[in-house]
């Protein structure tokens, strides 16, 4: 869950412990929380710490917030015996990937990605890396990619390069263009194979 406390209205909200209290309530467990580091200076957070620069007075700090909480949760108990030893070697996580890229840290410096089209404005953007690094950590190939906010299709096209099936839904029609083409199910295919299959429905 890629969540983070939110400022609004001058009102700082607590929307990790929020969300981390409602899923254990609900049944999830809580395994971890990785903390994602953007770049000194994003365009898009840097201009809150220009309110002192304005106002240099007590009580005028709000800092630029470079950090997001990846909250881990798992629902039920794993049984590793459910894999079988080809199942285990074929999505085996590449150790030597895991050690340069630091996946053992629980701060993840990555950089952050605008969105890439006018249709996306309004997105929560993020970048390939982070789906990328939780789909090889926590499924198998062949498994189902859940994605409750898919916005513009991020972690479609990465389960789709990763060979897992996935799943998203959302309230905005309008990113389904977009989301046929980030997922390579428009224009030219470089993703997956040309089995893979993509089914939209409207409710």
């Amino acid at each position: 869950l890629n969540i983070d406390d939110m400022l609004v209205d001058g009102i700082k909200y607590p929307i990790v412990a929020d969300a981390t209290k409602i899923l254990t309530e609900a049944g999830f467990r809580y395994r971890d929380r990785v903390i994602w580091k953007k770049p000194d200076g994003y365009l898009r957070i840097m201009r809150r710490s220009k309110v002192i620069r304005q106002n240099p007075y007590p009580m005028y700090y709000y800092p630029d917030n470079l950090l997001e909480s990846l909250l881990i949760f798992q629902k039920g108990k794993f049984d590793y015996r459910t894999k079988t030893k080809d199942e285990r070697e074929d999505s085996k996580v590449d150790i030597e990937e895991y050690g340069a890229k630091k996946w053992y840290s629980t701060l993840w410096e990555i950089n952050n990605v605008l969105p890439g089209a006018k249709l996306e404005k309004g997105v929560a953007a993020f970048p390939d890396e982070i789906p990328y690094r939780f789909i090889k950590l926590f499924s198998y190939k062949n498994e189902i990619v859940l994605d409750p906010y898919i916005g513009s299709g991020t972690t479609m096209k990465v389960a789709r390069m990763l060979s897992r099936h996935s799943v998203g839904y959302d309230i905005d029609s309008k990113l389904v263009d977009v989301i046929k083409k980030k997922t390579g199910f428009e224009g030219q295919n470089n993703l997956g194979t040309d089995k893979d299959k993509l089914v939209i429905h409207f409710r």
